[in-house]
């Protein structure tokens, strides 16, 4: 029997043992703890940030930083249609109306149709308590020309960086733009804490307000007193151990990933109708040039040029073991979103339908790899 080739598996090692040994004989293995208060300093000199809260999920951040935006009931938050739900649920949490804008040719939201929205729904009267865009599968957005259509409405921007960590974008790092940003440290993502997440801002009171609520809103009395409604949101110390090894291995497992792009890349070279997305190597070294963190490689099935689509290759590779998914599923099309308005090109449906992100992990060994080539291979054979 093979083993499977999953999609994104988590990349641990003996740092990540010995630094969740360290945490554990330190005696701080209940929540919190000096490796959480490390991890976040790290962390927030990584992204550029002036403060890092590490909690237990980036849904949680997201969640937290819409609620000190003013999201709530009567009001909307416009965000990028395609994206995972989490996105989408967070603002619901808050009693808020998601609304969603389609995709520009990279996946991320649409900065033209995004101002659009944000005019029209001004012009409906509608409470707008923030835009919340996505980096896509480790490509930085636009965040220049968003932010600049939310300003000239006064709306705040919190970047949703759950899988962009470690990229960047002229000049500034993923998690660096908006009056707040959030990213995931879920087992698939770039680098994990097993679960985890973090909200990054440049806010004292905004960090202050987020560890308090994330802490069951505990005033600092000796008994149990609370002014306001809490949430179990904080991050474990063990986590957080895990969590700073993993962040001083980012680079490398970056590139690791980025050895799988290229591989990839030659091997659909001289495919017709077959393009990566998000480009070759994600990479110029030119200055202030954008730079991927190559989370996952994905491609685009133009199906009339190759004569086959993006789900004959994944149900292909399924059958021998090997994880391959469709780009997600945008959220106006979710069924539980069906009420929610939306603003709508087509392109993201497209991108869903047409594209398929391949196992891109860097725990992935070579020979494993090869195996991958080597069903490809197969499979374009058999499609000539």
């Amino acid at each position: 029997m093979t083993e499977r080739i999953y999609l994104s598996s988590p990349d641990v090692t003996q740092a990540e043992e010995d630094a969740l040994l360290r945490a554990i004989r330190s005696g701080w293995v209940a929540p919190l703890g000096p490796e959480v208060d490390a991890f976040e300093v790290e962390l927030a000199a990584y992204t550029g940030r002036t403060h890092a809260v590490a909690l237990s999920s980036g849904s949680a951040a997201l969640h937290l930083g819409l609620l000190q935006l003013g999201a709530g009931p009567d009001t909307v938050v416009i965000t990028s249609s395609m994206t995972f739900a989490a996105t989408a649920n967070a603002i619901t949490y808050t009693g808020a109306t998601p609304v969603f804008v389609d995709s520009d040719e990279t996946g991320n939201v649409d900065p033209d149709l995004l101002a659009e929205a944000l005019d029209d729904q001004v012009r409906q009267g509608s409470r707008v308590a923030a835009v919340v865009p996505v980096d896509l599968i480790g490509k930085v957005a636009d965040h220049r020309s968003i932010s600049a259509a939310a300003a000239r409405h006064g709306v705040p921007v919190l970047v949703d960086a759950a899988e962009s960590l470690g990229a960047s974008r002229e000049g500034r790092r993923a998690g660096q733009d908006g009056v707040a940003s959030i990213v995931s440290f879920n087992g698939n993502k770039i680098m994990t804490t097993s679960g985890g997440g973090a909200l990054l801002c440049d806010d004292p009171d905004m960090a202050a307000r987020a560890r308090y609520l994330a802490t069951q809103a505990r005033q600092p009395v000796v008994h149990y007193e609370h002014l306001d409604v809490g949430y179990n949101y904080r991050m474990s110390n063990l986590l957080a151990a895990v969590g700073r090894a993993q962040l001083e291995r980012l680079p490398a497992m970056m590139e690791r990933r980025r050895t799988w792009r290229r591989r990839y890349a030659r091997l659909f070279a001289d495919v017709a109708g077959i393009s990566v997305f998000g480009g070759e190597d994600g990479r110029d070294a030119s200055p202030g040039a954008d730079h991927d963190n190559f989370w996952l490689t994905s491609i685009v099935v133009d199906t009339e040029a190759a004569g086959w689509d993006a789900e004959d290759l994944r149900a292909h590779l399924a059958a021998v073991d090997i994880e391959a998914r469709p780009l997600w599923k945008p959220m106006h099309l979710q069924p539980v979103f069906a009420h929610a308005p939306a603003y709508v090109t087509g392109v993201a449906e497209r991108l869903f339908r047409t594209g398929l992100s391949l196992p891109s992990g860097s725990a992935l060994s070579d020979e494993q790899f090869t195996r991958i080539e080597d069903s490809i291979e197969q499979f374009i054979k058999e499609h000539l």
